[in-house]
């Protein structure tokens, strides 16, 4: 009996809820920078390219080409040339500092044939790309702290490079890297010590240096009391100690506390020291010092090395009762005003008054969100978020179910780089998060950006074709 051949047709490979997402969030986001950019004027300037919303529609095409082009192209020539494709991007990074346009205080933009992009926006790319080739090589194994530093230098070097454009927010991006690493094994303390090390900064910003002294003070003395005697009745004794120095500060007695604390850890490195435990001691107090230095550090930083504007950007984010509602913090209150003037169910498509009258500044851009909340209220921006979230659970599904590292590494790069931005995009119309200048993936205006996302997501979806087939 002859066998029959199924050669798999495009609907057996595709991942439906991922292209209905994908598709989703692409149409939301031109209706909605159509919204915030219309005039009243009618349709035409969708055909006239010298426009905003016309120039958007032209890089959507381009995007569209992209994205059809990565799905034909064989997923094995993005693993060959990785390391070139991340050498151009550097090289690229390099060429703009010397050549680029300056825009805003920014060296970051090429100006070719009346479009201009960003060389950072590309690097994110490339360097999915070359980060998943290097993760995927059998010589490579992140808990090796060799190996780990290495990868860590391959996501510095763009980053370094955009810094000195400047541009802060771009760089930061690329961060979200470390997600893949954890994926691929790296070492969870570095993580422990990151978040520790971000935590000690932002409260010494908050609250300042005396009330953060207290916290690693008592964390110190926790710890040798711990150790020497690691019995239920010393546990009590820190939960009592630590409720003492939470009722005493609440009353200004903070420089008491301080001498108490050092006091007591006087007494308790004296004890540990008669009972011979070195490495306690010696952890301990590296951290703690470390960690008193950072603080001050901080505070100095703060004060000495930043901008004015650079520390409004701070405040803002942690402080908003520093900050001038007319100035510094008039771009947040105006995004939750118009959030929150949406409702449940939005003003309706076009109707937005505050984004009509342009009362959000950068609408089209950092907060492009705000269009969503006000003409399609609460129900929208759930939709939205919504569509975002299952996106981004199915490019994880891609990763996990995928046979081969080099195709698993670089869809958690693109997941990473999805929810990076998502996150702080939409905390920064919240005041959740610092105004950092990071556009919403798909629906910012950025011909770059949008371009980007598609061959990203291209390439992705391209590869979990490949998988079922």
């Amino acid at each position: 009996m002859a066998t029959r051949t199924l050669t798999p047709g495009f609907s057996r490979g595709v991942d439906i809820a991922a292209y209905a997402s994908f598709i989703s969030l692409v149409i939301i986001g031109w209706f909605s920078l159509f919204a915030t950019v219309y005039e009243g004027g009618g349709y035409q300037e969708i055909f006239n390219f010298n426009s905003e919303i016309g120039r958007q529609t032209i890089w959507l095409g381009l995007g569209l080409i992209s994205f059809i082009a990565c799905l034909v192209i064989d997923w094995k020539f993005w693993s060959t040339f990785g390391y070139l494709i991340y050498g151009m991007c550097m090289f690229l990074l390099l060429a703009v500092l010397i050549f680029g346009t300056t825009i805003k205080g920014s060296t970051s933009w090429f100006n070719l044939f009346g479009l201009s992009f960003q060389p950072s926006e590309i690097a994110k790319f490339g360097t999915c790309l070359a980060l998943a080739a290097l993760l995927a090589s059998p010589q490579i194994n992140v808990r090796n702290n060799r190996h780990f530093l290495l990868c860590l230098g391959l996501l510095a070097l763009p980053a370094a490079l955009i810094l000195l454009q400047p541009d802060a927010g771009s760089a930061l991006v690329f961060t979200s890297f470390l997600i893949l690493l954890y994926r691929a094994g790296a070492n969870a303390l570095f993580y422990v010590l990151a978040i520790a090390l971000a935590a000690n900064i932002i409260l010494t910003l908050v609250v300042g240096i005396k009330p953060v002294l207290i916290i690693i003070l008592l964390f110190m003395l926790a710890m040798l009391l711990i150790t020497y005697n690691r019995s239920v009745r010393n546990f009590a004794n820190v939960g009592l100690l630590t409720l003492a120095v939470f009722v005493f500060n609440r009353f200004g007695f903070q420089n008491y506390i301080i001498l108490f604390l050092v006091i007591g850890l006087i007494v308790m490195t004296a004890l540990l020291i008669r009972e011979n435990k070195p490495k306690v001691l010696s952890f301990t107090y590296f951290s703690g010092l470390f960690s008193m230095f950072l603080c001050f550090g901080t505070q100095w930083a703060f004060l000495n090395i930043l901008k004015p504007h650079q520390q409004d950007r701070i405040n803002v984010w942690l402080r908003p009762d520093l900050c001038d509602p007319r100035g510094s913090l008039y771009n947040i209150i105006q995004s939750k005003t118009a959030i929150g003037s949406g409702g449940i169910f939005g003003s309706g498509f076009l109707e937005g008054a505050m984004t009509k009258l342009q009362f959000v500044p950068e609408q089209t851009t950092d907060f492009i969100f705000c269009t969503i909340g006000e003409e399609q209220g609460f129900l929208g921006v759930f939709g939205t978020i919504a569509l975002f979230t299952l996106l981004l659970v199915r490019l994880i599904m891609m990763a996990e179910r995928a046979r081969l590292d080099f195709i698993k590494y670089y869809i958690y790069g693109v997941a990473g780089l999805l929810f990076f931005h998502v996150f702080v995009n939409v905390g920064m119309t919240m005041g959740l998060m610092p105004v950092i200048g990071i556009p919403l993936p798909l629906m910012s205006k950025g011909g770059t950006n949008l371009l980007v996302f598609f061959i990203l997501f291209g390439v992705a979806f391209k590869m979990d074709w490949v998988r079922r087939r």
